[in-house]
């Protein structure tokens, strides 16, 4: 194997390890919610519109990518 090639695959190896290390922190962040907690929200704030969520943009695959946007059509 040459050293470019080694090079390129301790790279890739280490945003693989990274970007798993990363969901994992955001896990831990994310505070738990129990279901009594969640009803209380619900009741408080309400559930967002169909009209608001329109305007919401899903950030789970750009995560999921490392931050690089997919150029793939749905």
């Amino acid at each position: 194997m040459e050293k470019q090639e080694l090079k390129a695959l301790i790279k890739e190896t280490m945003r693989e390890v990274i970007q798993e290390e990363r969901a994992n922190l955001c896990q831990i962040l994310i505070p738990y919610v129990s279901d009594e907690e969640q009803q209380e929200i619900k009741a408080e704030f309400g559930i967002p519109s169909a009209e608001k969520e329109e305007e919401l943009v899903d950030l789970t695959d750009w995560i999921k990518n490392g931050g690089k946007i997919s150029q793939t059509s749905d």
